[in-house]
């Protein structure tokens, strides 16, 4: 295993080949069929994305409406989203990676528009990208503020500072919760239910790391510094305390290597796979 301590993990986000540009037109074509055959949803399609010039924009338009408060309305947030999401590419190229993430591997999903509107995995770890600018940023209070919306709105709970990138599924998403140390890496699929916590009152790196092309099935428990290799798959309900080895497939508690794994993020495929480890 790699030296943990010595990871850099702000700034994860390594997929470089989705367009943010195709992204958006495919949300406005799917948004302009959905406005014409459904009157009643016509208003807000027009206010989130067919009144808007770009995703960033739209992205902006539809957090405001989910998290605005009496104590922060919907004036003073959306300046505070459109400035995020548009003047930080960054922050916008990596949603767009995560709705071609959910429209690719969520069978339920028909077009990118979808998540942006239904999803409340998607709207989610939108919300958690705004906390973590805003923490890096020195806002932290500010930072803290939205995360504790978003845990109130989505059941998401999610700390500013955890590193996460991006191609990120949460599926279904309640009661989801990633700690402050937290390290997710790129296209990592992630089932309701799921914790990546810490033990005890341990301070720094506390929190798991997670390679990129894992899946962590529903109820599962990651708990302390471990890691859980590339591609490596987590069975529903199991508690993992130990480090996982990459393309295998662990289960139980505590969770045990119960056989291999190929491309579980991708494939969504939560049954056990044949072969010798």
């Amino acid at each position: 295993m790699s030296n943990k301590s010595s990871l850099k993990p702000h700034n994860l986000c390594k997929i470089t080949n989705v367009s943010t540009g195709e992204v958006w037109m495919q949300v406005r074509k799917h948004a302009q069929e959905i406005a014409e055959s459904e009157p009643q949803l016509r208003a807000l399609l027009y206010d989130v994305v067919l009144n808007r010039s770009c995703l960033g924009e739209a992205l902006a338009f539809r957090l405001s409406r989910k998290l605005s408060r009496e104590e922060m309305n919907r004036h003073e947030l959306t300046p505070l989203l459109v400035g995020i999401f548009v003047n930080q590419p960054r922050v916008t190229q990596s949603a767009a990676a995560d709705m071609i993430a959910i429209f690719e591997r969520d069978p339920a999903c028909k077009s990118p528009l979808e998540p942006m509107i239904f999803f409340k995995g998607f709207m989610a770890i939108s919300t958690y990208r705004v906390a973590h600018h805003l923490w890096h940023s020195g806002r932290r209070p500010l930072a803290l503020y939205i995360q504790s919306i978003c845990s109130e709105i989505f059941g998401v709970d999610i700390h500013p500072a955890a590193s996460i990138g991006c191609g990120l599924l949460l599926d279904h998403a309640t009661s989801i919760v990633i700690g402050e140390t937290a390290i997710v890496e790129d296209n990592v699929s992630i089932l309701h239910e799921v914790t990546l916590g810490g033990t005890g009152k341990a301070t720094g790196d506390r929190h798991p790391v997670v390679r990129s092309g894992v899946l962590i099935g529903a109820g599962s428990k990651i708990l302390g510094r471990v890691e859980i290799g590339r591609c490596a798959k987590v069975g529903a309900g199991s508690v993992v305390l130990a480090d996982v080895p990459e393309h295998v497939t662990v289960a139980g508690v505590p969770a045990k290597i119960r056989g291999r794994a190929n491309t579980p993020a991708m494939d969504m495929n939560q049954c056990f796979e044949s072969g010798q480890i």
